[in-house]
């Protein structure tokens, strides 16, 4: 198997991490808060841009063309999460890996 190329791998490891991050938060922080951090779009938010976030991961690890696709819209979801979660408040560590895993998305869509 050829070496995988280093973008890709920097970007596999920023949707696991945002996928653990969005995910872990969401289901203790956000639910211990409550309020504002578990209102309904806001919390499907997080749980879709961690879905999502793995699926790209998958997606580059199986060597599928397709991940184009998945982080094109990895890229559009993380960055609508960030921004949401910022707006929520309290929860920079969301904030910070949703932005970068978007930003190695979209060079991966490209």
């Amino acid at each position: 198997m050829a070496a995988m190329d280093p973008k890709m791998k920097e970007c596999i490891d920023n949707c696991l991490n945002c996928y653990s991050v969005c995910l872990s938060m969401a289901m203790n922080h956000c639910l211990e808060t409550g309020g504002k951090h578990t209102e309904p779009a806001h919390f499907r938010l997080m749980m879709a841009c961690a879905e999502i976030c793995r699926t790209s991961a998958h997606f580059m690890l199986i060597g599928t063309e397709h991940h184009k696709h998945t982080c094109r819209e990895c890229a559009e979801i993380c960055t609508e999460c960030a921004n949401d979660c910022e707006q929520v408040g309290d929860m920079q560590a969301c904030v910070d890996a949703c932005r970068k895993c978007a930003e190695s998305c979209r060079q991966m869509a490209a």
